[in-house]
């Protein structure tokens, strides 16, 4: 999986000098390097990109680099990314990243649990286009089940690390944490009756789901 993924990353993606600092800047902070790989922020920036998204809600924002992939997939100026981070020191340094990327004025943060956000956005009636899921892996089906409350007939919904680093599909690979979680996980968007749901391997593996309209 390791070797297939860096074929990938150097076949189809070139050296990104701003993505580089993102993830300098992720390391000088002392935060967790686990922002999604070259080759999975190209897809994410293809898939906006493709769907014309225009209102993009990502959970877990790091360091910024899954938001600097998603906003380059805007059409425009007008398009518009909510990133919610528990972190409020994650927060500011991804919208730093996102200033620099020149995204600045296109994405707001909200600090703090992730569910509470999403709670506000429900009472708020906010729709979304696009979602991706990338935090707390053992609270994915209640992201999920929030995304849906909040999508526009026809949303992509995104979540990243669901191979678990490969443990959910080869025994050889050993069990992780989160092994079992993203098992549940991808069988409950697989059967889901209001998506249609593929996994794509490449990083750590991404589930796309389409809300059915």
């Amino acid at each position: 999986m390791k070797k297939t993924n860096n074929y990938i990353d150097a076949v189809f993606t070139d050296e990104d000098p701003l993505l580089k600092e993102v993830i300098s800047s992720i390391e000088e902070n002392g935060m967790p390097s686990i922002s999604v790989s070259p080759s999975s922020g190209k897809f994410l920036t293809m898939l906006v990109s493709i769907s014309s998204a225009s209102n993009v809600l990502e959970i877990g924002a790091l360091g910024g680099y899954s938001g600097i992939c998603l906003a380059r997939g805007f059409a425009g100026k007008e398009e518009k990314l909510i990133s919610l981070e528990l972190e409020e020191k994650y927060a500011e340094l991804a919208h730093s990243n996102l200033t620099k990327a020149g995204f600045g004025d296109q994405v707001s943060y909200m600090t703090g649990e992730a569910l509470e956000s999403l709670k506000k956005l429900k009472d708020e009636n906010r729709k979304f286009d696009f979602f991706f899921i990338d935090a707390d892996k053992e609270n994915y089906e209640n992201y999920l089940n929030d995304c849906l409350k909040l999508a526009e007939p026809g949303a992509l919904i995104v979540a990243d690390n669901v191979l678990a680093r490969g443990t959910v599909a080869d025994d050889a690979a050993g069990v992780s944490r989160h092994t079992d979680v993203m098992k549940a996980f991808n069988l409950l968007v697989a059967n889901h009756p209001q998506l249609e749901s593929l996994l794509i391997p490449i990083g750590d593996g991404l589930t796309l789901s389409k809300v059915k309209k």
